[in-house]
């Protein structure tokens, strides 16, 4: 056995029990070696089965994408999905988080919560006996982040030294990239109007987890962030909860779609990403996401097996080769 096929394994099997609650809680090796495993998963050059265990979806926040890619993961492993949807379980009737962690930790082997605010899902992972995964919350969105790091490592190979640039909200997403991307060697622009840049302190922290000569740059300027990149990402200008603010942000956030002349500026061969679901026409062109560059419903279909490779890490279960 060579020595980067032991250094997977040891990684994947690290993983084993952890939870996921922010893109910064799995190391470089962690990150690369679940990558690793999603790729093997989507070509079928690995099976996993977990034996019929049992993962619980707490969402408090609507779902497409998440909630599909996390319950088709688990049957591709043979496992199964329990939706467990706040408003028709006792949660919605005043029964304290403490105590449903607590029971769910019983019957699932796993809980991915979709929900607003990151200390009630960092309250989940403290009462769980189980791992917790974030399926999503207003500071972070990891499973993302992998995905869009998966699509960029099928499509260049090597990530060391690629310029990925954001422009839009300095959001979840923008915080994910950013701590998943340093670490991984990738070089981070995000470009947001100003009073909507990310979170200080995960562009910080971001920095002070850059590996490889990563950088994490903040702008204001859409067009001199994309010269030269090799990826161009956006996401919606309003995010969920932040539908009253829609309006407002139209304007605040005029001159950073995604469109024909941003992605001129960028490198030859540069990709087209977006998170989705999309306003076509608001934050990316039509345009734009039907170029020939764009990858972004690649990339969606990556979420499926980042996933897997996340669940399978962190549930254990019998590799089948």
């Amino acid at each position: 056995m060579n020595l980067f096929k032991n250094k997977f394994i040891s990684a994947i099997d690290s993983l084993k029990g952890r939870d996921l609650l922010s893109s910064a809680d799995f190391d470089a090796e962690q990150t690369r070696a679940l990558l690793e495993l999603a790729l093997n998963l989507k070509y079928r050059k690995k099976s996993i089965n977990l034996g019929n265990r049992v993962l619980g979806l707490v969402f408090s926040k609507a779902s497409t994408r998440t909630r599909v890619s996390f319950s088709v993961a688990m049957a591709h492993l043979g496992g199964q999905t329990i939706d467990l949807n706040p408003n028709v379980t006792q949660l919605g009737r005043g029964e304290s988080l403490i105590d449903t962690t607590r029971v769910l930790s019983r019957y699932c082997d796993a809980i991915a919560v979709r929900t607003f605010g990151q200390q009630e899902l960092i309250d989940y992972a403290h009462w769980s006996s189980v791992p917790v995964l974030n399926a999503l919350t207003d500071l972070e969105h990891p499973c993302q982040a992998l995905a869009d790091f998966l699509t960029l490592h099928e499509t260049f190979g090597n990530l060391q030294g690629l310029i990925l640039t954001y422009i839009g909200d300095g959001n979840n997403v923008a915080h994910s990239l950013m701590l998943c991307g340093v670490l991984l060697g990738v070089n981070i622009r995000i470009a947001s109007p100003k009073g909507f840049e990310p979170n200080n302190g995960i562009v910080e922290r971001a920095r002070l987890l850059a590996k490889e000569g990563a950088t994490v740059t903040i702008m204001n300027d859409p067009l001199l962030a994309v010269r030269g990149a090799n990826a161009l990402y956006t996401d919606v200008w309003a995010s969920m909860g932040q539908e009253l603010e829609q309006v407002q942000r139209e304007k605040s956030f005029f001159g950073f779609c995604l469109n024909k002349n941003l992605l001129q500026e960028a490198d030859n061969d540069a990709i087209i990403l977006h998170c989705l679901p999309a306003h076509r026409g608001e934050e990316i062109t039509s345009q734009v996401m039907e170029d020939s560059a764009s990858r972004i419903f690649d990339q969606t279909e990556n979420r499926l097996y980042v996933q897997q490779a996340l669940l399978a890490a962190v549930i254990g279960g019998k590799d089948l080769g």
